[in-house]
């Protein structure tokens, strides 16, 4: 896969903003199938920064309910914290937060 595929798009929420800033974490939705390596590889390619650490969570869809029943649910998401070594600087569109 392509890096461009792996990475689908930054999460960014009030906790990874904190993480962002305390632990210099970054947050970003990946592709299903992706591992730590091509998360890793991905990261430093597109954004040119060098990568410490890598955690991947699977969030489980949460159902959708319509008049008190469950009508379908939403997708299961992967999501990867990728931890930035001392030195890098965060990607852009995480500092104009």
């Amino acid at each position: 896969m392509k890096a461009r595929q792996i990475i689908v798009r930054p999460l960014i929420t009030e906790k990874t903003t904190l993480m962002q800033e305390l632990e210099n974490t970054v947050c970003f939705e990946v592709h299903k199938t992706a591992n730590k390596i091509q998360v890793r590889h991905a990261v430093e390619e597109l954004f040119d920064v060098q990568v410490s650490e890598v955690r991947i969570v699977n969030r489980k869809g949460k159902p959708r309910l319509r008049y008190g029943r469950v009508v379908s649910h939403r997708p299961n998401i992967r999501k990867a914290y990728v931890k930035l070594a001392p030195g890098s600087k965060t990607p852009e569109f995480f500092e104009s937060i």
